[in-house]
């Protein structure tokens, strides 16, 4: 057949029985419809759109399924490599005994947990990688270094945004909270709230 005759088959295949005429780009290239059953790609979202959008499924599930006590998380630091660093989440109970918002930007409280002050940041700016790492969320899923970054920005902006107001009428009391924690060998590097509230555990 030749190139002429293919190109008029085409045309009256397009021309036709109701099909629908595709659009072509400035190349001439035909623009193939996306596929409704396709899967939503990182590529077309913003970083804010992304952590809204996997929230539940990326972060919450993934914390109620897998998060482990304070005593167990401090046990399992022991086997991360000396120099590296693991994030996981913490489901944790304990007294708040400081909240320091000196800095507006960078508040945090102080928990006590199992005897000792714990600091966790409360935001509203979070510099940590411990909420993206504990959730699994890998480089490989995104275009660029400069994406997964704005990601991690953007996930721990949306975590703060779910915490309760915290101010100095929590100091002294029970709290509960769902912690993302990176750790070093033996040692608790970052901590930010996940979801907290106040009182113990029923």
């Amino acid at each position: 057949m030749s190139r002429i005759s293919a190109v008029l088959i085409v045309i009256l295949t397009l021309t036709t029985g109701g099909c629908t005429v595709v659009d072509l780009d400035a190349s001439g290239n035909p623009i193939m419809p996306k596929d409704p059953h396709a899967k939503p790609s990182y590529s077309n979202q913003t970083p804010q759109q992304i952590a809204e959008s996997s929230w539940q499924s990326r972060v919450l599930d993934t914390a109620h399924q897998h998060a482990m006590s304070w005593a167990d998380m401090e046990t399992k630091s022991s086997t991360v490599r000396a120099g590296g660093s693991e994030s996981v989440f913490v489901r944790a109970s304990g007294t708040v005994a400081a909240l320091d918002d000196s800095n507006q930007r960078e508040r945090s409280l102080t928990l006590t947990l199992n005897g000792k002050p714990v600091k966790v940041n409360l935001g509203p700016v979070i510099r940590s990688n411990a909420l993206r790492d504990a959730a699994g969320v890998r480089f490989e899923e995104f275009t660029n270094q400069v994406q997964y970054a704005q990601l991690t920005r953007a996930l721990n902006r949306h975590a703060v945004q779910q915490l309760p107001a915290v101010d100095a009428s929590w100091v002294g009391k029970p709290a509960q909270a769902l912690l993302a924690v990176e750790m070093g060998h033996g040692v608790v590097n970052d901590v930010m709230a996940v979801e907290l509230k106040q009182g113990a555990t029923p």
